[in-house]
């Protein structure tokens, strides 16, 4: 099996076990979806309402949407409209850019997670998902690049470079929705044991 349409040579595909596991890993592109699914999960935890329930289905939800059907999607050609306009490429892959990127797996998995809470958007879910938009930006931009290095297995300074870039900025989205689940999670235990005392 090729390594190029396996993607066992990512850097967060292990590398122990049966090679279907492997190929299955690759598949997930695990660390950008859990950014995604981040960023659906900030959008609830930031939002004036956390309901736990809600965000731990977001997170499910978003993992089968994105990390299972977008991927799947992707690798034989997000959910709704652009899982089939960026992944399948239509209207001449005009949806299949950074910036349609960085909307649709950035910028509406965060306003996505605040609607959930809320049911309402505010001007500052929009500010906010502008941020999450931008993070998404960059990652895409700079995973490019190092796919395209990685194919000319040429420049392996910047290849080494970029990949320090994307870990970086995948595990510290995943960092800051851990430290905001958390505290999300006190906070909704204390008030609930403010509740029982009243």
């Amino acid at each position: 099996m090729k390594s190029d349409n396996s993607r066992i040579d990512e850097w967060f595909v292990p590398k122990f076990g049966p090679i279907r596991f492997r190929v299955f890993v690759g598949f997930l592109f695990l660390p950008y979806t859990a950014m995604c699914i981040c960023f659906t999960l900030l959008g609830g935890l930031l939002s004036p309402v956390v309901h736990i329930d809600r965000v731990l289905a977001l997170a499910i939800i978003y993992f089968l949407a994105l990390g299972i059907s977008a991927h799947a999607a992707d690798g034989i050609g997000n959910r709704g409209f652009f899982l089939f306009a960026y992944n399948f490429e239509l209207f001449h892959g005009f949806f299949h850019n950074n910036v349609w990127f960085s909307i649709s797996w950035g910028a509406l998995p965060f306003v996505a997670g605040f609607v959930m809470q809320t049911n309402s958007i505010t001007v500052l879910s929009i500010l906010l998902s502008f941020l999450t938009g931008f993070v998404s930006y960059v990652e895409i931009k700079l995973s490019r690049k190092y796919k395209a290095l990685k194919k000319t297995k040429g420049q392996l300074v910047q290849q080494d470079k970029l990949e320090f870039y994307l870990k970086s900025i995948s595990l510290g989205t995943i960092s800051i929705t851990i430290v905001s689940f958390i505290i999300a999670y006190f906070h909704t235990i204390q008030n609930i044991s403010r509740w029982f005392l009243l």
